[in-house]
């Protein structure tokens, strides 16, 4: 009897030591099996999270694609604005905009298509846009709205796909804007969105990028997708041109990767998991919540406010002091094409991060730095004006500035571009216009300056007149560029007169024919001769550094043409010492001063 009692007291003492481990391990793994739940839920969610954030990006440097080739659209306009509305240098000046993405460059004066740049497998003749039949309703709308449009995708003769961006121009006569025509430019689909498409690609996302019709219906057309059909994918809509764009992007796999474990098949170690694996779980999903917002909203490049995101602080410090004064400048660097195709791109990004860490560490700390892609950057100044920012942005500007590569620094500049508000402008939008307007005429100035928004227009034309490209190709013969270095005389500018004396169709043909040396103009007799002379000359002159010397230039086709060489030394912040030359035909200067 006595046994049985103590036998039973130990099961009953044993049952309640297992009931609460018991309990626990019934609760615990419960949690656990709902944490791992919400872990792969969260997990999903991210997914989509992240997709979106890129659907945002590469939305933004779809929109930046499409802003290539409307530039080219604006800078013809530019043109016509500033009194050149013949176009006489047409063929050189659509030559210098175009790019691998662009099919073509057109000119319609009236609305009726009068130039096309290349002609060569672009000719389709004088089509009077307003009145065809399949571009009348999109040429119209463009000119009553005075709204640039798209019209695409639709087939190229030429292969492949294109979008037509037309532009309209209004000149003001007599008081009113008058219907000058369009500048038009024709933009190969997907190649304009290469970068971007590849990018997506590279991430492990499929994608679909689409546009409405036109900017008066609602129905959309695709433009370009990649292979595999999306499910459930998410999107991102922006305007351009009066057309809603939209793209969107799903990961490659689908959704329903597989994601975390699930730590409640696994028993043995449900306690330990459970204290562990839920702080964890929640400071790692906390903290990478943290990171895609950061992410929606900075440049990884530069560790800067992207384009969004400088949007959303500035429209957040207009709405909180709206009567306050602040400047928001553009700027970008000067050149920038070149340096990645001299030096490459890992140069191209040393540049931009260094012109980054320029603007921290020279701003105030308050300063507000956005990248708005490419070389292209934006400042806030909270409570300045535009007269007490000058001479700082001047000091800027002038301020030296380098890269280094191979061990030696190379030295860049930028160009800048600044407006005040509310005095010059009320809205965000309006606002970087017009920080944008003060770049764009420092640009036709000769770069690296900088400069506030002025509301004369007239200024703008009287700079245009004088930039540096208009200069080289109006002078009044051959001029070119080359390294005044015995052992490297690589050639670095040449004009179009100079181009046409040496039997060529374009500077890439004659960088080609020269192989970039000014030795292989000059006729092999002759070479020893007339390089000893040069050098003779600049060591033996006045300090002008001035050579004069006649020699007989080799042409493409192998003939020869007698010149006059007058050259000068000076120095280039890009490659030290070059020499400066003037070539004059021979036989035309005895031609006309013999009359």
């Amino acid at each position: 009897m006595k046994n049985n009692i103590i036998q039973k007291y130990h099961l009953r003492k044993h049952a309640q030591i297992l009931v609460l481990p018991l309990l626990f391990l019934l609760v615990g793994g419960h949690l656990l099996r709902a944490q791992v739940i919400q872990i792969r839920e969260n997990h999903l969610e991210e997914r989509h999270s992240l997709a979106a954030v890129n659907a945002v990006t590469y939305s933004d440097r779809i929109l930046q694609d499409l802003q290539d080739g409307i530039h080219i659209t604006n800078s013809l306009e530019e043109i016509v604005l500033n009194g050149d509305e013949q176009f006489l240098k047409f063929h050189e000046i659509a030559s210098d905009l175009m790019n691998d993405s662009i099919q073509s460059i057109q000119l319609a004066p009236d609305g009726v298509v009068t130039e096309i740049y290349p002609e060569e497998g672009n000719d389709t003749g004088k089509i009077d846009l307003l009145h065809d039949a399949s571009r009348g309703a999109y040429a119209r709308y463009a000119m009553e709205h005075n709204l640039t449009i798209l019209q695409g995708p639709f087939e190229l003769k030429q292969g492949g796909s294109g979008i037509a961006i037309r532009n309209p121009v209004y000149l003001e006569k007599n008081g009113k804007q008058e219907f000058w025509g369009f500048t038009i430019a024709i933009i190969r689909v997907p190649e304009i969105f290469t970068d971007s498409f590849g990018a997506l690609k590279d991430f492990g996302y499929e994608y679909r990028l689409l546009k409405t019709i036109a900017p008066w219906s609602g129905e959309y057309t695709d433009v370009y997708q990649s292979g595999t059909k999306l499910t459930d994918p998410v999107s991102y809509s922006f305007s351009a041109c009066g057309d809603t764009w939209q793209l969107q992007v799903m990961p490659s796999g689908g959704w329903g990767q597989k994601g975390p474990d699930s730590i409640a098949q696994k028993a043995g170690i449900v306690i330990l998991l459970l204290i562990t694996g839920l702080s964890y779980a929640v400071i790692a999903l906390e903290d990478q919540r943290r990171s895609l917002k950061r992410l929606s909203i900075t440049d990884n490049l530069t560790d800067v406010y992207n384009r969004n995101g400088f949007d959303q602080m500035l429209d957040r410090h207009l709405k909180k002091h709206p009567n306050a004064p602040c400047v928001v400048a553009e700027l970008d660097i000067d050149d920038f094409k070149f340096i990645n195709d001299m030096y490459g791109h890992a140069s191209g990004d040393q540049v931009l991060q260094n012109l980054t860490s320029g603007m921290k560490a020279f701003f105030p700390k308050n300063t507000i730095i956005g990248r708005n892609g490419g070389d292209e950057f934006c400042l806030l100044l909270p409570g300045q004006t535009a007269e007490a920012v000058q001479s700082c942005f001047q000091d800027f500007t002038e301020s030296r500035k380098a890269f280094t590569y191979e061990g030696i620094r190379h030295p860049f500049t930028i160009s800048l571009g600044f407006a005040e508000y509310p005095a010059q402008a009320q809205t965000r939008k309006r606002l970087m216009q017009c920080a944008d307007t003060a770049l764009y005429v420092v640009k036709l100035n000769g770069k690296q300056g900088c400069k506030a928004y002025d509301r004369d227009p007239h200024e703008a034309r009287t700079q245009l007149g004088f930039a540096l490209k208009d200069i080289s190709a109006h002078v009044p013969g051959a001029f070119l560029i080359y390294k005044a270095d015995p052992k490297d005389d690589q050639l670095l500018f040449a004009n179009q007169e100079m181009v046409r004396l040496a039997g060529c169709n374009d500077i890439h043909e004659f960088f080609i024919y020269t192989n970039r040396s000014f030795r292989n103009l000059i006729s092999k007799s002759e070479q020893k001769e007339i390089e000893e002379s040069i050098w003779r000359q600049i060591n033996e002159g006045d300090g002008h550094s001035t050579d004069y010397v006649s020699f007989s230039l080799v042409r493409k086709d192998g003939t020869l043409r007698k010149v006059f060489d007058h050259g000068r030394i000076v120095n280039n912040s890009y490659y030290g010492r070059v020499f400066y030359v003037l070539l004059m035909d021979q036989e035309h200067m005895t031609q006309h001063y013999s009359m």
